[in-house]
């Protein structure tokens, strides 16, 4: 039994911590599980040597997701000033160790309902999509999702309720039809749910570099940055007023209907990749949660999606 296996079962203890973090060793350490972590668990501690948030890797998470591409992006996000440092990268342990971002507020999908809030939502992925950054990873969506599909057939699952092969056909099409070659893919982040955006504190803004910082970059890569706008929708799942509104934003006025364009014909890739992730984790994860049921809504929601780009631009699948 591996190393990150038995820090995945086990307890989280002081212990535990020392043996991340040996030179925390014989300070008082409070330990707190953070919820929300449905791929690793995650907890954070604190001494009065810092404050950190600890990531173990969940079962078998190898098969989709590269740590060193992760610890790579983060590194690399760090600089640009829109995420948390890296403290410690421990793939041996199946751990990750990066510092905690205090004084702040984590968002919810309400929050990209308000419109005062879309210049600090959209400052920080605009500066990573403008930026001269190299991600190690290339994350093409229909090959991704390609890959997401092999792993599951590997599991020799069946779901016959859902159409998984006719659905990528469709995907191969609409591919095809956007047709944005990987020369003009952007860094992005590929995981925009209102979960990973952390907005500063006022009253605290002046020790941090950014206003609102992103975690989570497990999945981060070089993309059509239209992908990672699309699969902030499917996550955060507003009203078309709202989306409108952050497409503005984001294009500063310039562009903004072609960019909503591409980012509608994208829509069905995300909710497509996360439900064959969800059908592979229900086969893999020791972590409680529903995921069939997280998987059928982004099913769902990616058919819908395939009829709205029929009806609203004649796109047809």
């Amino acid at each position: 039994m591996s190393t990150a296996k038995r820090l995945l079962d086990r307890e989280f203890t002081r212990e535990t911590c020392y043996e991340l973090l040996p030179e925390w060793q014989g300070l008082d350490i409070r330990i707190t599980e953070l919820s929300g972590g449905i791929t690793n668990k995650l907890y954070r501690v604190q001494s009065e040597k810092g404050d950190y948030t600890v990531r173990i890797y969940g079962d078998k998470t190898d098969l989709f997701i590269s740590r060193d591409n992760e610890a790579h992006a983060i590194t690399e996000m760090c600089r640009l000033g829109v995420c948390a440092p890296l403290i410690k990268y421990l793939p041996e342990k199946g751990v990750t160790i990066v510092e905690f971002i205090d004084d702040a507020l984590v968002l919810k999908n309400k929050h990209f309902l308000d419109p005062a809030l879309y210049p600090k939502i959209v400052a920080p992925i605009r500066k990573i999509h403008s930026s001269n950054v190299r991600l190690k990873k290339v994350f093409n969506p229909l090959v991704e999702i390609m890959k997401m599909s092999a792993i599951l057939a590997g599991l020799d699952v069946k779901y016959k309720e859902f159409d998984i092969a006719g659905t990528i056909d469709r995907l191969v099409k609409l591919s095809s039809i956007i047709n944005i070659p990987e020369t003009e893919y952007v860094p992005c982040h590929n995981d925009l749910l209102a979960d990973n955006f952390i907005l500063i504190n006022e009253d605290a803004a002046h020790k941090y570099a950014s206003p609102m910082y992103i975690i989570d970059w497990e999945y981060a890569g070089m993309a059509p940055r239209y992908y990672d706008i699309a699969d902030m929708f499917q996550e955060i799942l507003v009203p078309r007023e709202a989306e409108k509104g952050i497409v503005t934003e984001y294009c500063s006025g310039d562009d903004a209907e072609r960019t909503l364009f591409l980012v509608d014909l994208f829509k069905p890739f995300p909710d497509i990749y996360w439900f064959l992730w969800s059908l592979v984790q229900l086969n893999i994860s020791t972590i409680t949660f529903d995921y069939y049921q997280y998987g059928k809504v982004k099913y769902e929601n990616a058919i819908r999606n395939l009829s709205f780009v029929r009806k609203t631009y004649g796109v047809a699948v």
